[in-house]
Formats: structure tokens, C-alpha cells, sequence
């Protein structure tokens, strides 16, 4: 560091400052450093920088393995947002939800010195197993929850929000119902989506349909939106991620049935790919980018000892050409 100070020609501190994205530094004085850490090829010591702050610069990360977009993605915005602030993030994978299973993931997360951890917890065993385990380190539950762990902090989206914007969009167009294929039980999203389709459908004065449950697959999807067209399909379905969407848009089409026409389709998260659908989906934006950042601001505040409260982040409706009015009968 003292090389990359006589270098650039600034103090010690000052690049210091630079490495840690300390924003008391001008513009020019940063790029001087930077270059000059190019040019030297200069690198942190990790282990000579825990020595002197007590940090390891790590987190650690509990996931379920789920290959879903929404845990997937969130994993993704956390490795991102981490190492924009100069984390590692190390990886502790559940084989089994319990709480057997929390305490040994803890357990292998804190012997590699990690600061803090996050819990990605898309199942309501996720956050019982939290509940049940002992932690000795700020714990982050990337979770939609009514009623919290009390020795944890929540991070989510607001997915009752996004489901009641759905239903507020397909209610404006004119449509009288909205059927709902939800995904699988015991699934926190899932469930708050239900509750937000349910809650502004009694709000705006439509009918309230049975279920109808899902998986999150574009298979499924396809198998109920066969039902669904051979049964008589409804004005308006609001499927509960966009995998579904995509199977019911492939039946509906199979079937003769034009998307939005005949049957408007709404979906949830926002994948890759869904603008380019056809037609292209409306759906909810969750903002996982924006997530990951909140995730580690959250933990980062946690570290330093501040009062940090749940953090839920507002989704975002965008409305595409799979939606319109119902049809005149």
C-alpha cells in the first residue's frame, strides 16, 4: 500500500480510503490510485487486513441449492452487491430443511470466520430451522414474513404488492375475475402472492375463484392451461411466477386462443427472456439488483452496531401486450 501511495503521490490514508469506496476522495485522486494499483498489480492481504480490523471480509450465504429463478437470482444480487463493497461471499448449501441441518450450515459458515450471514429462506422449514438454531453473528433472512425470528433482520420484496398490483391492473382493464395458479405450498412467495391476489380481488369487488396450484414450471403451466381451455378458460389468469405464464400462453395458443384477446396472462419476476415472449409478458419486477444491495447494506449496518430494522423492498408492475380488455361477449 505504501508502494501504491509513493506512486500515485498521496498519503497512506488516501489509499486507504480509495480501497474501502470512501467517498471523501475526489475524482482525480481516485483514478491517480487506481492507476497506479494497476500499474503495480497490487493486491489486498486478506489475512494480514483480519489481523488488524477483527474482520474476515466474508459473509456467509445458507441457501436451499433451489435451482427457482427468485432464490437463484437473489444469490446472484448478493455475490454481485458483496463484492461491489468488498466482500467474499462464501456458499453453505442445505441437503434437508431442519434444524439440525441450519445449525451444522452455521456451524461451517462461522469456523471460516465469516462477519455476518444471510439466510435465503423461500420455505416457511427455512425460517423454523432459523428460529430453532443458536446464532453468535448478525443473521440477514432474505424472507416475506409476518412474524419474524426476533434475533434475526428480514430483507424482502413485497409480494403481497406486487399480486395486488396485478389484480389492480386486470380489475382497471375491465375484466370481473382474476384465476390465480399459484405456486407450490409451503413456499413463502407463493404464499404472500395468493394473499395479495385474494386481498385485492375482495377490494375490488371481483369474484374469488378457487386456487389453482402450481410448481413454478413452464410444464405445469402448459398441463393447466390445457385444463383450463378445454374446461373454458377465464378473462384473465394471473400466474404466480413467469414459467407458469410461459406453459399457459403455449396451451392457450395450442388451443386456438389468443393472449390478449381471448384471455389476458400475467406473471411474476420478471425472467430473462419474458419481454420477448409471445406475446410479451406482463409481469412483476421484484428488482433483484436492488435486493442484493439491500441485503448487504442491511448486514453492513448490522456489523457496525447500528439499530437496523426489516428492510421490504416495492416491486415493480410492467405492463406488456399480454394484457388488454376482456372481450365483448
Amino acid at each position: 500500500m505504501n508502494d501504491v501511495a509513493r506512486a500515485a503521490g498521496v498519503s497512506h490514508q488516501t489509499v486507504s480510503r480509495v480501497l474501502n469506496n470512501h467517498p471523501n476522495v475526489r475524482d482525480e485522486t481516485r483514478e491517480k490510485v487506481l492507476a497506479a494499483i494497476a500499474d503495480l498489480g497490487y493486491r489486498r492481504n486478506s489475512a494480514a487486513r483480519t489481523l488488524v480490523t477483527q474482520r474476515s471480509g466474508t459473509v456467509g450465504v445458507v441457501t436451499t441449492g433451489s435451482f427457482s429463478f427468485g432464490p437463484s437470482q437473489t444469490l446472484v444480487a448478493i455475490e454481485e452487491a458483496a463484492r461491489e463493497t468488498g466482500y467474499f461471499i462464501t456458499v453453505a448449501t442445505l441437503r434437508t430443511v431442519d434444524a439440525e441441518s441450519m445449525r451444522d450450515a452455521l456451524d461451517h459458515l462461522m469456523q471460516q470466520g465469516v462477519d455476518g450471514i444471510v439466510v435465503i429462506a423461500p420455505h416457511a422449514e427455512v425460517v423454523d430451522a432459523v428460529r430453532a438454531a443458536h446464532e453468535q453473528l448478525p443473521v440477514v433472512v432474505v424472507a416475506a414474513l409476518a412474524d419474524p425470528p426476533e434475533s434475526v433482520t428480514t430483507v424482502s420484496v413485497d409480494q403481497v404488492l406486487g399480486a395486488r398490483s396485478v389484480v389492480d391492473h386486470l380489475a382497471g382493464l375491465g375484466h370481473r375475475e382474476v384465476v390465480h395458479v399459484s405456486g407450490p405450498a409451503g413456499w413463502l412467495d407463493a404464499e404472500a402472492r395468493v394473499l395479495g391476489w385474494r386481498e385485492q380481488s375482495q377490494a375490488s369487488g371481483l369474484g374469488v375463484p378457487e386456487v389453482v396450484e402450481g410448481d413454478w414450471t413452464s410444464g405445469c403451466g402448459y398441463e393447466l392451461g390445457q385444463r383450463m381451455a378445454a374446461e373454458g378458460a377465464p378473462s384473465a389468469v394471473f400466474a404466480a411466477n413467469d414459467h407458469l405464464a410461459l406453459g399457459l400462453l403455449r396451451a392457450f395458443h395450442e388451443a386456438g386462443m389468443r393472449v390478449p384477446y381471448d384471455v389476458s396472462v400475467v406473471g411474476f419476476d420478471d425472467i430473462t427472456g419474458s419481454g420477448d415472449f409471445i406475446p410479451p409478458l406482463t409481469t412483476v419486477r421484484p428488482g433483484f439488483v436492488a435486493l442484493g444491495h439491500q441485503i448487504i447494506e442491511t448486514l453492513r449496518g448490522l456489523l457496525d452496531g447500528m439499530a437496523v430494522g426489516d428492510a421490504v423492498l416495492v416491486p415493480e408492475l410492467v405492463v406488456r401486450a399480454s394484457t388488454a380488455a376482456p372481450r365483448a361477449v
